[in-house]
């Protein structure tokens, strides 16, 4: 058992000063099977404190219905096994470039605008949930032999509102849980963040990329006394569909590093190891003061350009970044543990079978809705990740009038009369050809991913609108959905009615298998879909995530331990246009920035 305290200007383990040199690696992000692999990565580097968050949907997808809520206390107790100390960020909320911050999808649907407030129904639901997650952590504090040393009240909460009361009873609540350790907040280093996401009595952490002694001074201005921390060390950056690479100059960032240490300040390094957004996850942003451009949606994966790679390998910023730290460690730093091996070969694939959309729909779809009077929205229909088929009828006969989608969140591709007449978008809402009547149209929408920061957080998803002809609104509109988690159900799709893949049509979902002797004992394998244009893949069961032409990621990354010895399946559900019937697994791509020989001091 041990005591960690925060003093006047220092954190302190059983009365000694200690700093605390973290990474972020968030469980939820990384195969259970590779967390220990990870985690030695952390210490090698030169750390001796992981970093996690905790995503409440991926806990509770459905109201009530929990899942695998040990999975943090699990993970804790791998950070103990690796020698790290470990920090909570448990929420509620969470941003993380997560779906919809973390917050649950009939969380934000029930209470719109009066999450993150003091809103009696919120805090209700929250303190429910925190009886269910907190044991996981209580029990795990450094207090009792465990490794937790300090939880989080909320995230960044001064970037978005100005409610003390809110974060108060946050704070309130985690001490009636059972947690003792040191609450801190995080903030940006800007005064109107910091006086409006501070707790009288809390520890207030900063987050940014550089500047850290203007950071800091900005921080004293708030808080005198109490040690000074960088919460999120920005080593790297997150990517979106659509647009470029991002990287950071190795040797750059690890000069930003040392200056935070020079300022006698502790770290955490955001993110250590970034890992992969699987399963569609993955959240989205938008610009402007009001939030008010177009969503970005994240990529799949969570490279972060990260010191450790997606693949778990070391990179140049991980060599450089360990030179510095070693500077500031209590003694020698431990070796690293054998380096990640890839599949040896490249196996391509075959897809021999498919079944169309509507099929799969029918399959695994809930039940149609009623007719209603407009579109419901995915929350309504209580879909978080997935596609909902809206089907309307445009009367007649009729001219050909234009037929857009108001408030269209995010994508449709639309069918009259049973024939594809283009993809919509929120900002390209309307059709290129007009349609005349009668017609039968179907607009098959898909969300992006959730809004993860800012005053859009918890915007529904789906038609939002309404459909309309000319001006005239359409109504009496049918929905269906077809929530992502439904594959996940064993034996989902062994009662489908596959055929061959040309009978399945551009959408659908498709399937091959292919066969692995002892190199299914790769640590990864990268994936890829040449031609390919929007969808999901699985391979035996487990879900990779999204892929989608319009990159920058071209590779999907595939855990070693989802492959097996023999038979592997792949399924692939395409939603805009089927390219060529194979997929390929290959090793994997390659280290991103290299490892010059003179960083690995």
């Amino acid at each position: 058992m041990a005591d960690f305290t925060v003093g006047d200007d220092d954190f302190r383990l059983d009365g000694s000063p200690v700093r605390l040199l973290s990474g972020a690696l968030h469980y939820f992000r990384v195969h259970e099977e590779q967390w220990d692999h990870r985690l030695s990565m952390l210490r090698a580097m030169g750390l001796n404190c992981v970093e996690t968050y905790v995503p409440w949907n991926w806990h509770e997808p459905l109201e009530g219905g929990f899942r695998d809520v040990g999975a943090l206390g699990r993970f804790l107790d791998a950070a103990e096994r690796a020698g790290l100390m470990a920090i909570v960020r448990p929420g509620p909320y969470i941003c993380a470039e997560w779906e919809n911050g973390g917050l649950p999808a009939w969380v934000t649907g029930r209470f719109g605008r009066r999450v993150r407030t003091r809103d009696a129904g919120y805090t209700a639901a929250v303190e429910r949930w925190f009886g269910e997650l907190l044991p996981q952590v209580v029990r795990r504090q450094v207090g009792t032999g465990g490794p937790v040393v300090m939880v989080q009240v909320e995230n960044e909460y001064g970037s978005y509102g100005s409610d003390p009361v809110h974060l108060e009873d946050l704070a309130g609540l985690l001490r009636r849980c059972g947690v003792t350790v040191p609450l801190f907040t995080s903030d940006g280093p800007e005064d109107h963040m910091l006086s409006g996401g501070s707790v009288p009595g809390v520890l207030a952490t900063v987050n940014f990329g550089s500047g850290a002694r203007e950071a800091f001074q900005v921080v004293r201005r708030h808080r005198p006394r109490g040690p000074l921390m960088c919460m999120e060390f920005w080593c790297g950056w997150f990517e979106h569909w659509g647009a470029g690479p991002v990287v950071r100059d190795p040797a750059e960032a690890a000069d930003a590093l040392r200056e935070v240490l020079e300022c006698g300040a502790s770290v955490n390094l955001y993110m250590a190891h970034g890992g992969t957004n699987f399963a569609g996850w993955a959240g989205a942003n938008r610009s402007g003061p009001l939030q008010d451009q177009a969503l970005a949606a994240t990529v799949t994966s969570y490279d972060y350009d990260a010191p450790v790679d997606e693949y778990g390998r070391p990179t140049e910023k991980f060599w450089q970044m360990r030179k510095v730290l070693a500077e500031y460690a209590r003694g020698p730093l431990p070796g690293l543990p054998p380096e990640p091996v890839g599949l040896g070969r490249t196996v391509r694939v075959e897809l021999t079978q498919g079944v169309p959309l509507a099929g799969v729909l029918e399959a695994l779809g809930d039940a149609e809705g009623p007719v209603s009077g407009v579109p419901p929205t995915f929350e309504e229909l209580g879909v978080d990740r997935g596609v909902v088929r809206y089907r309307v009828d445009v009367p007649g006969p009729r001219q050909p009038y234009p037929l857009r989608a108001a408030g269209l969140r995010d994508r449709a591709v639309v069918y009259v009369d049973g024939v594809r007449a283009g993809v919509l978008t929120e900002e390209d809402h309307t059709l290129d050809v007009p349609v005349a009547g009668p017609a039968q149209v179907e607009l098959w929408v898909e969300s992006l991913g959730r809004v993860n920061y800012g005053p859009r957080l918890g915007e529904p998803k789906g038609i939002t609108g309404g459909v309309l002809h000319e001006r005239q609104f359409l109504h009496g509109v049918r929905a269906r959905g077809l929530r992502l988690d439904a594959f996940e159900v064993p034996g989902a799709v062994a009662g489908m009615r596959f055929g061959g893949v040309g009978e399945a049509g551009p959408t659908g979902l498709f399937r091959g298998s292919f066969g692995l002797g002892g190199e299914a004992e790769a640590d990864h394998a990268g994936l890829e879909l040449p031609g390919w244009v929007r969808g999901f893949v699985w391979v035996n069961g487990f879900c990779l995530g999204r892929y989608w032409s319009a990159g920058p990621q071209r590779t999907l990354y595939v855990p070693g331990p989802v492959l097996r010895e023999g038979v592997n399946e792949v399924w692939v559900l395409e939603l805009e246009e089927a390219g060529a019937p194979f997929v390929e697994l290959g090793p994997g791509t390659p280290v991103r920035t290299g490892v010059p020989g003179d960083a690995r001091g």
